[in-house]
């Protein structure tokens, strides 16, 4: 069985002096090399779950395992390391002059050497399309490139396990290609890669695994499959499978259900291709 990078064993957070119960006993073990989206309508949890993961909250109950060790003994430096997160907006997260400087924030803090913090700052900068921007103002830069930024500024330091907080939002297409191939190219050198996400068709598209989240509690936990086809539950967590599952559940699917275009296009295509023999040999 594959080693537990997070480990949250009951875990509850309540919020200061509101008093309001964001988590209740959540117990989750998120594996290294397989991508889990973290799925809920706002105010759902996932969000709070995931900032206990790097010490950003600390638990109101229960504990916090990164890699089999307690997280309440160790910093969020320390933390920061092992579990890297991108915030939703770029802008609340990009501070330097330029992209280069952005992008070598993480290793310059964490000791990398001039050397070893070069060559890390270029080769993400060229597996997210970045290099002609890296003498660039980050806030000069479209929302789209901003994003990139953000993500490799995280992705840099090469944390084991890598966190996005909503990261489609904003991306055009070609970012969105980018990033699953970053995604999955992550995924398969053994790291662990947690999104919290709206965007039910990107969801479908790169996760292993798909946590869904309603009032502070885990609701249903599984694959994409398994998780898209129950539609009940997922209406009550005010989600939607994504627009062409739901288009082949209109075709009364029976079997497996297609998760992204090119699952469907796979699936049907034999089929009208049959209907049209057919009806060809019919008229013939």
């Amino acid at each position: 069985m594959p080693e537990a990078a997070v480990q949250t064993e009951a875990l509850s957070y309540v919020y200061g002096d509101a008093h309001v119960l964001a988590l209740a006993d959540v117990s989750l073990s998120l594996c290294c090399g397989e991508v889990v989206s973290i799925v809920g309508q706002n105010g759902s949890g996932k969000t709070t779950l995931v900032r206990h993961f790097n010490g950003l909250l600390r638990p109101t109950h229960g504990k916090v395992l990164i890699f089999g060790e307690d997280a309440a003994k160790r910093s969020v430096a320390e933390l920061s390391q092992v579990c890297g997160y991108v915030f939703q907006n770029p802008n609340h997260q990009i501070f330097c002059s330029t992209v280069r400087e952005e992008l070598a924030v993480g290793p310059h803090n964490f000791g990398f050497g001039a050397a070893r913090e070069k060559k890390a700052v270029e080769q993400v900068a060229k597996e997210l399309g970045l290099t002609d921007a890296l003498g660039k103002h980050p806030m000069m830069l479209d929302y789209t490139t901003k994003k990139l930024v953000a993500i490799a500024s995280v992705l840099v330091s090469h944390p084991k396990v890598l966190i996005l907080d909503e990261p489609t939002d904003g991306l055009d297409e070609i970012g969105r290609e980018k990033l699953s191939k970053v995604i999955e190219a992550y995924r398969k050198e053994g790291n662990t890669v947690v999104l919290i996400s709206h965007d039910m068709d990107f969801v479908a598209m790169v996760s292993d695994r798909i946590v869904v989240m309603a009032a502070g509690k885990i609701v249903k936990d599984g694959s994409p499959q398994e998780v898209f086809s129950e539609r009940g539950r997922l209406s009550k967590a005010h989600l939607a499978p994504p627009q062409i599952t739901q288009l082949d559940f209109w075709l009364h699917a029976t079997s497996e259900l297609a998760l992204t275009t090119d699952d469907f296009v796979s699936k049907h295509a034999d089929k009208h291709l049959s209907n049209y023999v057919d009806v060809v040999s019919a008229t013939s």
